[in-house]
C-alpha cells in the first residue's frame, strides 16, 4: 500500500514509508500524499507514547569494511545481546515498548523508575535491556527475556533477575521530535538527557586499530561485537538502514525457516532439519541457503515440531513445507559458491544458535546482506 501510494502521488517511497511509520492512519498519510505532496509528509513526526518500530542495522563483516561504507570518523558501540527497548516519558508517565511495539512496563518496574529520574520532561530513548549474572557478565538472551513474559511475581523476579538499560540514541527531548536529525545531533541531545553510566559504551574514531581495540573489548566483556554507526544517519524507523552495520566475531544471519524435515533415529517423530532462507529485496521472493539441525535442544524440536505444523502449507514424503514466519538466528563459518541453490551461495557449517521470536520475518537479513558477507570474505581470500 505504501508503494501503491508512492506511485500514485509520484513521491519517493523513502518519504511516504517514513510517513506512514509515524502516522496512526495511512489513509491520513495518502491524503496528504496526494493533495499536498512531499514538504507535507514532514508533518508526520515520532510522537510521545506510539511506539514506532526501530532502526535496524546491516551486516559488516570486520571493522575495516565498517570503514570503508562510513568515510571519516565512526561511531562503534558496544553490541549487547540484550532486549530492545523504547522508553517514552512525559514527566512521571513512563511507558516500555519492545521491539514488537508491545507495552512491558509492569514487567520492568526498575526502568521505569530509572526514566522516572532523568531531568527532562519529555524523552523517547533506544535502548538494551540485559540482566547481568554475580560476576557482572552477561547473561543469555534467553535468560535476560524472562523478565518480559512476566505478569505477576514481578517483585521476586527483580531481586532475582535484576535487569539494567543502557540507551543509544535519543528520537524526541523536550517537545520535538529529533528522528530526523544526524546521528552526532542525538548523540548530543542523548548525553544532555542521559548519565554516561546509562549510555551504551561508544568510541568516536577514524583509527581501524583503536575501533578494532574497542571491539575486542566488547568481546572481552562478554558482548556480541560492536555497532557502527555513520554520524550523518538519520534514524530510519524500521528500516534496516545502511548507516547502522552490526559487527560480531562468527558470521550469524537472521534467518527465515522455509521447511523442515522429519529427523531420524531418537529425533523420530519430530522436525528437525531446518531449510533455511533470506528474502531477495528485489523479487520480494525468499531464498534458500541451506540446512542444518545442529544446535537444536531436545526442548527446541518439541517447540518447533508443534509451530511448524500450525504453519504447514503442505508437504511430500520428508518435509514439511511452512509459511515463512519463524526467523532463526544462525551462526556459520562461512559463505561458499553453490550451484545447487538458486541465489548461487550456502551456508558452511550452520548451527542454529536461537530462535528470535523478537523478531518478524520482516526484520531477518536478506539476500543483501548475505552477498555483502560473501564479497567480504572473497576480498579477504584474495578471491
Amino acid at each position: 500500500m505504501v508503494d501503491a501510494i508512492a506511485a500514485a502521488a509520484d513521491l519517493p517511497v523513502a518519504q511516504v514509508r517514513r510517513a506512514a511509520m509515524y502516522s496512526k492512519s495511512l489513509g491520513a498519510v495518502a491524503r496528504v500524499a496526494l493533495m499536498e505532496g512531499v514538504e507535507a509528509l514532514g508533518r508526520f513526526q515520532l510522537e510521545l507514547f506510539s511506539p514506532v518500530a526501530p532502526m535496524l542495522a546491516q551486516t559488516a563483516v570486520d571493522v575495516a569494511e565498517a570503514f570503508r561504507e562510513m568515510h571519516g570518523e565512526v561511531a562503534f558501540e558496544w553490541k549487547m545481546d540484550g532486549a530492545r527497548i523504547q522508553v517514552h516519558k512525559m514527566a512521571d508517565d513512563v511507558r516500555i515498548y519492545t521491539r514488537g511495539l508491545n507495552e512491558v512496563s509492569g514487567a520492568v518496574p526498575e526502568i521505569v523508575e530509572l526514566a522516572r529520574s532523568l531531568s527532562a520532561q519529555e524523552l523517547v530513548l533506544d535502548g538494551e535491556a540485559i540482566a547481568f549474572d554475580a560476576a557482572e557478565r552477561p547473561q543469555p538472551f534467553q535468560i535476560t527475556m524472562r523478565r518480559f513474559g512476566r505478569k505477576l511475581n514481578v517483585e521476586r523476579l527483580r531481586v532475582e533477575l535484576p535487569i539494567r538499560a543502557y540507551f543509544f540514541d535519543c528520537l524526541r527531548i523536550d517537545g520535538r521530535s529529533i528522528a530526523d536529525r544526524p546521528t552526532r545531533e542525538r548523540f548530543e541531545a542523548l548525553a544532555e538527557a542521559v548519565p554516561a553510566s546509562l549510555r551504551i559504551p561508544r568510541l568516536v574514531t577514524s583509527s581501524e586499530p583503536a575501533a578494532r581495540a574497542f571491539y575486542e573489548a566488547s568481546l572481552a566483556a562478554g558482548h556480541e561485537g560492536v555497532m557502527a554507526k555513520s554520524l550523518d544517519a538519520v534514524y530510519e524507523a524500521g528500516n534496516r538502514g545502511a548507516g547502522w552495520r552490526k559487527i560480531k566475531r562468527v558470521h550469524t544471519l537472521d534467518l527465515v525457516v522455509l521447511a523442515a524435515e522429519w529427523g531420524h533415529g531418537r529425533r523420530t517423530g519430530k522436525l528437525s532439519n531446518l531449510h533455511l532462507g533470506a528474502v531477495e529485496p528485489t523479487t520480494g521472493e525468499y531464498v534458500m541457503l541451506g540446512k542444518t539441525f545442529k544446535g537444536l535442544t531436545d526442548a527446541m524440536l518439541e517447540w518447533q515440531t508443534k509451530e511448524f505444523l500450525a504453519r504447514e502449507t503442505h508437504r511430500d514424503q520428508w518435509t514439511v513445507y511452512v509459511r515463512p514466519e519463524l526467523v532463526v538466528e544462525v551462526a556459520f563459518s562461512d559463505l561458499q559458491a553453490s550451484i545447487r541453490y538458486p541465489g548461487g551461495l550456502a551456508l558452511r557449517l550452520a548451527r542454529v544458535k536461537r530462535y528470535r521470536d523478537d523478531k518478524q520475518a520482516d526484520d531477518a537479513d536478506t539476500m543483501e546482506s548475505v552477498r555483502r558477507i560473501y564479497a567480504a570474505q572473497a576480498g579477504e581470500s584474495g578471491g
